[in-house]
């Protein structure tokens, strides 16, 4: 078995880079989701969907205030940031294929897959998986070619293993790895969400805890049906979604004994998956529409970025935001795609020439 042992801060700051990655992928595809479902239907898994952005979200800024508390970085805007989908994420030693797609039985067990529990952790395996060019494998291992991490769970033991041995390391010396500065820590102040409390991370303890809630908060609590905070995981969220029952308190995985509720798995559009802008015609107003979007999702992910790079108050304004996407995706999912056999379009999220022409915008403008 090949295993991972992180030695630098260099290389830690390269894996919590892919953390910020691997938490942001997820967004994408529950937002398309979410925004593919008709008006006035589905409203419990509507519910289910904005509250997990909203977590997923949460769980993107813990990632970078991680990367600022070694002083690291985080940048959002790197080309590449964002997967072209479908991308693919670690499931032992096979993976599975995250794409954008309409609310329907398949993106959700995907979503089940992503959050799923009690995945055996192998202390930071690696294996060798091959994808095909320009396919976007998200917890591959820096600096080992084709070298992937078998499970989501050995990603971040990985990590926290690196926290811990490069700590150690440090304080032998009189030293410590935690030298970023606290301003850029994003703290509860900044971010209103009622699925956890988002605390600096100062401390190897501090680092520790968020690492703890970004992941009961998918799986549960060791497990569980909850996470610590007692709330519902995400995992189990899904999970009453695909059993049409909710879960109660004193309820066991699997089991749900709530009241029941009706699934309409006709209630959303039939979406294109993982639509790309050279399938769109350029003389439409879709095609018009997908470039927009492209472009203030672009503004969307520079904004975090200066959030987590000493302007905190910026993620107020950015959370919300979020949802305001609603418009801009409904212009696209509410109409037919032509060609395309009667499905619908979306929104491509292909940001990487959005944001190299914001970039260029915006070094005219300082000029």
């Amino acid at each position: 078995m090949t295993t991972n042992k992180i030695e630098s801060v260099d290389e830690l700051k390269a894996h919590l880079y892919l953390a910020m990655q691997l938490e942001h992928a997820t967004i994408p595809p529950y937002l398309t989701a979410l925004y593919s479902i008709k008006h006035g239907t589905n409203i419990d898994a509507v519910k289910v969907l904005r509250v997990i952005a909203v977590e997923e979200m949460l769980h993107l800024t813990i990632a970078a205030n991680l990367m600022n508390s070694i002083g690291g970085t985080p940048d959002l805007t790197l080309k590449g940031f964002v997967p072209s989908y479908p991308a693919y994420l670690p499931d032992g030693e096979t993976d599975f294929e995250v794409s954008l797609d309409a609310f329907n039985r398949d993106s959700l067990a995907a979503f089940m897959q992503i959050e799923r529990p009690g995945a055996v952790i192998e202390h930071g395996k690696l294996v060798h998986r091959k994808y095909h060019p320009g396919a976007t494998a998200i917890a591959a291992a820096p600096g080992h070619v084709e070298m992937h991490y078998y499970s989501i769970g050995d990603f971040y033991f990985a990590i926290e293993q690196g926290l811990r041995h490069l700590e150690k390391q440090a304080q032998a010396k009189g030293e410590t790895i935690f030298i970023g500065d606290p301003k850029r820590q994003v703290t509860s102040e900044y971010y209103y969400s009622g699925g956890g409390e988002l605390h600096a991370v100062v401390d190897l303890s501090s680092a520790l805890e968020g690492m703890r809630l970004i992941m009961e908060q998918g799986e549960g609590d060791g497990g569980g049906v909850y996470d610590n905070e007692r709330e519902l995981a995400h995992y189990f969220r899904f999970e009453e979604l695909s059993l049409g029952r909710y879960y109660q308190p004193g309820d066991i995985a699997g089991s749900p004994t709530g009241p029941a509720f009706t699934v309409d798995w006709d209630g959303a559009y039939p979406i294109k998956a993982n639509l790309k802008l050279a399938e769109i015609p350029t003389d439409t107003e879709l095609y018009k529409a997908a470039l927009s979007f492209n472009k203030q999702y672009a503004e969307f992910l520079k904004m975090l970025t200066d959030a987590f790079n000493g302007r905190p108050q910026l993620l107020l304004e950015a959370v919300p935001r979020m949802f305001e996407f609603r418009n801009l995706m409904g212009e696209l999912i509410r109409n037919p795609l032509p060609g395309s056999g009667g499905l619908h379009a979306m929104p491509t999220f292909e940001i990487d020439g959005a944001m190299a022409e914001l970039a260029a915008t915006m070094k005219m403008v300082d000029a």
